[in-house]
This record gives C-alpha cells, sequence and structure tokens, in this order.
C-alpha cells in the first residue's frame, strides 16, 4: 500500500484538512507508514456538523422503505470489496487475515439486520383507549448522530451504529480512530458509490479535540463511543452535560471459569482463539482462567503446550495465527504489566516478551503469555491489559469464582467451561457481566442481539446492535386522538 494522505468526507465531498497537522499511520508488523491522516480542527467538525443538520430534514422524510434501499446497495458492495477490506484492516492493524474477514462479516451483518428495519421500528397503537380516542406511539430520528470509533476494530464497530443510525432517519457524523482510519476511508467511498445523499454520512479525522467538540455540539444529539473505561466515563458524562442520549463502552476483564469435567481439547483451543484472538486487543478477550478444583492439573499443561505453539506473525501469512500489537508503546506498556505481575507474585508459565520475527524486527510482536497463581487484586486480575496476556487463578467452587466475577468493577462479559448444567446455569443466572458464555468462548453476540456490557464496561442505558441501536436512535411520540363524528365532512 502506498503512503497517502486522507481526507475528511463532508456533504458527500472528500475534502482536504486545512490544519496542515497530520498524525502517521504505521502497519505495526513492519513499521511502513502506510497513510497521513489529518488532525481536522473543531471548525472542520462544526462544518460537517452544520452540513449533516441541515441533510436531516430531507432524509428524515425519506420513506423508511427508501432508506434502506441504500444498505442493500451498501451490502453488495461490500460483499464485492469484502478481501480488499479485509486486508486493508491487517496492514493498519496488524490481526491476521481472518480474523479481518471475520471483522468485515460482522460489519456486513449490521447492514443485513438495519435493511430489517421497516418492521423494527413499528410503533404501538391502542383503539378506544377511551370512546372514540384512540392512543398511538411512533418512532422518530433524533437528528445528527455523533460516533467514535476506537483502534481495534477499524470496521466492524462502526458499523454496530452507522447502518441503525442512518436506516431511521438520522444523518451521521463519525471520528474513526487516527490509528486506524484506512480502512473506514475505503468503507466510506463505498458508502458514496452506493448513492447516500449529500450530508447524510460524514467523516471528520481528528483526535481528542474532535472527540470533545462532537461531545459539546448543540446540533449533536446522540453519542455513540467504544474505548477505554476512563475515556467512556468522559464521552459519557460530558456528553450527558450537554443533554445528549450517550452510549459509552468501556474497558473489559473478561474471566472464564473451567470446571474439571470440562472437555480438555475443546476448551483449549476456544479459550486459546479468545484470551490471544487480535492479539488480545479486544474488550471481549478473555484475559483470567479460574481454575475450579482440580481443573489445573490438565489444563494448565494443555494452556501451555498450545500458547507456545501459537504462530505469532505477519497477518498476512496464512500460517500466522496471531499479529502483532498497534503501537511500539504497548508493547512496551504490556510487557511492563506482565512485569508487574511478576512483582504481585504472580507465576511466569509462558513467556511472550523479547518476541523477534524473523524478517519483521521492526514489529510489535509480543507472543501468547500466561501467567499463573495471580493474586486476586494483582495488577493482572484488575487492569484491562489489552494485549496477548492470560492470567490463572484457583478457586475451590463455583460459587467462589462467581464471587469474584461480581466483585471486579468490569462487567463486559464471562464464560464457563463445564458438562455439568446445573453449574452452568447457577452462573448464567448470578453473574454479573452483560454478555455470557457456556462452553463458548468470549464472542461477541450476533448483530440482532445488543452488545450488553454492564458496569464499568458500559455507560448508557442502550447498546450498539440490533433493537437497541433502533430504540437508541429514534425517540418515542406519542400521539392521543380524536375525531368527534359531527366533525367529519358529508360527501
Amino acid at each position: 500500500m502506498n503512503e497517502q494522505v486522507l481526507q475528511n468526507y463532508i456533504n458527500g465531498k472528500w475534502v482536504a484538512s486545512t490544519t496542515g497537522k497530520f498524525r502517521d499511520v504505521s502497519d505495526p508488523a513492519t513499521a511502513e507508514i502506510l497513510a497521513k491522516v489529518p488532525i481536522s480542527s473543531p471548525a472542520e467538525l462544526d462544518e460537517a456538523v452544520q452540513l449533516a443538520h441541515k441533510a436531516f430534514h430531507d432524509w428524515r422524510r425519506v420513506p423508511v422503505t427508501t432508506r434502506i434501499q441504500y444498505m442493500f446497495k451498501l451490502k453488495v458492495l461490500l460483499e464485492a470489496n469484502f478481501e480488499d477490506l479485509a486486508r486493508s484492516i491487517t496492514l493498519e492493524h496488524g490481526k491476521t487475515l481472518d480474523e479481518s474477514r471475520g471483522e468485515m462479516r460482522r460489519a456486513i451483518e449490521n447492514v443485513e439486520v438495519a435493511c430489517g428495519t421497516p418492521t423494527l421500528s413499528m410503533g404501538d397503537v391502542v383503539e378506544d383507549i377511551a370512546p372514540g380516542i384512540d392512543e398511538l406511539m411512533i418512532r422518530q430520528p433524533l437528528g445528527v448522530a455523533g460516533i467514535i470509533s476506537p483502534f481495534n476494530f477499524p470496521a466492524m464497530i462502526a458499523f454496530w451504529f452507522i447502518p441503525y443510525a442512518v436506516a431511521t432517519g438520522n444523518t451521521v457524523v463519525i471520528k474513526p480512530s487516527s490509528r486506524v482510519p484506512i480502512t473506514m476511508v475505503k468503507l466510506f467511498r463505498l458508502m458514496e458509490e452506493a448513492g447516500f445523499p449529500a450530508g447524510v454520512v460524514n467523516m471528520v479525522h481528528g483526535g481528542a479535540e474532535i472527540v470533545d467538540a462532537i461531545l459539546d455540539h448543540p446540533l449533536i444529539k446522540s453519542v455513540s463511543f467504544i474505548g477505554s473505561t476512563p475515556v467512556a466515563m468522559h464521552v459519557f458524562s460530558r456528553g450527558s452535560a450537554h443533554g445528549k442520549r450517550v452510549s459509552a463502552g468501556g474497558g473489559a476483564k473478561c474471566p472464564v471459569l473451567i470446571l474439571p469435567d470440562a472437555d480438555i481439547d475443546t476448551t483449549t483451543n476456544i479459550i486459546m482463539d479468545s484470551a490471544f484472538g487480535c492479539s488480545g486487543q479486544r474488550c471481549l478477550a478473555a484475559t483470567i482462567a479460574i481454575m475450579i478444583g482440580e481443573a489445573d492439573k490438565a489444563f494448565i499443561p494443555a494452556f501451555a503446550e498450545a500458547a507456545s505453539k501459537r504462530v505469532t506473525g505477519y497477518g498476512l501469512k496464512p500460517e500466522v495465527q496471531m499479529g502483532p500489537v498497534i503501537t511500539p508503546q504497548d508493547k512496551v506498556r504490556i510487557e511492563g504489566l506482565i512485569q508487574q505481575g511478576l512483582d504481585d507474585g504472580a507465576e511466569m508459565l509462558v513467556d511472550g516478551r523479547n518476541a523477534v520475527i524473523p524478517g519483521y524486527e521492526k514489529g510489535n510482536f509480543i507472543r501468547p503469555t500466561i501467567l499463573t497463581d495471580i493474586p486476586v487484586n494483582g495488577i493482572i486480575a484488575t487492569t484491562e491489559i489489552f494485549g496477548p496476556v492470560l492470567g490463572i487463578m484457583h478457586c475451590k467452587t463455583v460459587e467462589e469464582a462467581i464471587k469474584i466475577v461480581n466483585n471486579s468493577t468490569y462487567g463486559n462479559a464471562s464464560s464457563i467451561f463445564t458438562r455439568d448444567g446445573s453449574a452452568a446455569r447457577k452462573f448464567r443466572y448470578e453473574a454479573n457481566a452483560g454478555n455470557i458464555g457456556i462452553n463458548i468462548g468470549i464472542a461477541a453476540p450476533m448483530a440482532f442481539f445488543p452488545f450488553s456490557g454492564w458496569k464499568d464496561s458500559f455507560f448508557g442505558d442502550l447498546h450498539g446492535q440490533g433493537k437497541h441501536a433502533i430504540e437508541f436512535f429514534t425517540q418515542t411520540k406519542v400521539v392521543i386522538e380524536r375525531w368527534p363524528k359531527e366533525w367529519s365532512r358529508k360527501f
């Protein structure tokens, strides 16, 4: 990929930023500069919002059956460009090509679900709430939707929001992560090809200044965000203070409970993929394995062998199972946290630090790392590492393990592996997390279900995807009407 200077997309046109400030976008596996992304100004964000607000007045009047035709066109274009988009994700993020393909498939699924907006956005009617009086509830769009997307999924997470916002009649201004903006540029070129009217979808590149401008802008009526918990709290508090509807996903620690009766091979393979997929850079990564009873006797050796054999390298190579982390700074941070975990008293089972991949010596590589006997209140158990690090702890009972899950400040997801239906049901019933897996890795819900984080993993009421997204991007209007017979015209 040749280095390119990226542009904003405002009111149906590609527009160069006027700030003259840029950030390099690097391939994390090779350190090659792929593009320069502009650091836009609040004035440029304001221009996009003003034009999106102007476009909203016409777009909301377009019949929903017509709005979804653009989604059908976009679905076809995404399928036709599937491999190019997946390759783009791998180049700028580093995840393996199969992982990028999985990301694109989930993005497309959200477009497919949004094509059902005519049904999903239906209201309610009750006739004769009193003699001759009917009451109905209808859904109407909010206005301009602001979306702030993270680096770890350059395509998918934005599509938890964009299709639903647009299909329900809103217009959109998105700020993609300046670490991985290339894929979003390609996606906007496809939206342009799909023919969305000018001003319906807009993109402004930038950093924290643009985030705050989105949160403060009086014409932006909703904000959708996924990122770390401290930033999610900032987005929620500042956006809400300005009267916006906010959905802010935060960080996570996703524990998996392993009972002695769990299938060794299946469980090991699932947890390795869950812990080390996308190099652990996802809020649904399995970061803590809680061995219950004597489960550790079989599973710790199995985990050690599987992690040691996992192939780390350049994500475009078919044999590679795990790519680099996003930046050199993240590599240093993650390796520092591993050392802090050892200083807390944890034991090293598999050490992935100081990884050197032949031919990719400049890459930000950390191999799979496993620490055992991590303290419940130690750095590995309580900090979102966002890297390929799995911590192992031990419990005597399921009840004790559930208590650890529930004492965490995070509540994104948790899973249990067992053949015991009673234990599984108890876990499903009592675990305080928004996404629960039973003999399933920590995986994202399908697009027709909400991505349901709890506690410090989510701030707001309605999540991304599915019906939650439809509700988030619409406001309800209740109409009570009476038409006395004597008012009727005589024909």
